[in-house]
């Protein structure tokens, strides 16, 4: 039949067929076309961009900005912030998500309203209350340097502040999962006598660690990129302060182009791994969710 866009499934007819799977083949090519052309012009050309703009100057040039002191450094120093939040980070939404999509509980709104006050709190502004907190003219900057602690400028600041940017990521990704699955699962294990972290270890985990996993993925991503509150309380020290997207900001301001987009080639690798990671982990979701 003229303008169908998929044969009835067996058991169905063509009324059954959802409307949107009936549209004429012009109109599905075009709005294939139209999200092929919104795709190669926002993500593809700038990806090609960073690569060609990288290798400008040849393999040499290239290698050379890669093993320069202080991008390494930045490396470290990216890898390490990723290390610490994003483990920091899974136990805090795995906490929250347990508590509210289990209990009930007075504040539970205002609990999922913290959560999400990153998201509508600019990184730039979360980076300045650090400092507010922490600085040296900080409501607790003059006890932290009575005894020698070093938070702002230093490697601690900068794990407290993408923290706070990459926090809602686990939670908010386990919140709805979990809801979904209801409680039914954990009260049969209860009734046969199981308790507690048994419950936790052998229901409850198996039960969310793709969507844990996927949490996670996301974390590590806006960890590893995280630019307005890193810069705000970094000071911007050349080998000790800069992560991998406040050094290729440096390079950039200072007209070294093509260590810049080296060195940002590299950021966009630990991308292109973590969508590889992120697809895999959705299409095993995706599987658990028709095998349920």
């Amino acid at each position: 039949m003229a303008g169908i866009a998929t044969n009835p499934r067996a058991g169905e007819s063509h009324a059954d067929i959802p409307k949107h799977l009936t549209e004429p083949r012009v109109i599905r090519w075009i709005l294939i076309g139209a999200a092929l052309l919104f795709v190669g012009l926002i993500v593809v050309l700038p990806l090609i961009t960073v690569l060609s703009q990288a290798f400008s100057k040849g393999w040499e040039a290239y290698l050379t900005a890669l093993k320069e002191p202080d991008a390494l450094a930045a490396l470290r120093l990216t890898l390490l912030t990723a290390v610490i939040a994003v483990p920091l980070n899974s136990l805090f939404g795995l906490a929250a998500a347990w508590a509210i999509t289990k209990f009930q509980f007075r504040g539970k709104n205002v609990l999922v309203t913290l959560i999400d006050l990153p998201f509508a709190v600019s990184p730039v502004i979360s980076g300045l209350i650090y400092v507010l907190l922490f600085g040296a003219q900080g409501l607790l900057g003059p006890w932290l340097q009575e005894h020698n602690i070093h938070i702002i400028f230093a490697t601690p600041g900068i794990v407290l502040a993408t923290m706070f940017v990459t926090f809602p990521f686990v939670a908010r990704e386990l919140i709805p999962f979990m809801e979904a699955q209801g409680v039914e699962d954990e009260e049969a294990a209860v009734s046969l006598g199981a308790r507690g972290w048994r419950v936790f270890r052998k229901v409850t985990l198996p039960n969310i660690k793709w969507g844990l996993l996927y949490g996670m993925i996301l974390c590590n991503a806006r960890a590893m990129g995280e630019f307005g509150a890193v810069s705000v309380v970094s000071g911007h020290i050349r080998g000790e302060t800069n992560t991998l997207p406040l050094h290729i900001e440096i390079l950039y301001n200072e007209y070294q182009f093509a260590a810049a987009f080296a060195v940002a080639s590299l950021l966009m690798l630990l991308a292109v791994v973590t969508l590889i990671v992120k697809s895999v982990l959705e299409s095993r979701m995706s599987g658990k969710r028709y095998s349920a």
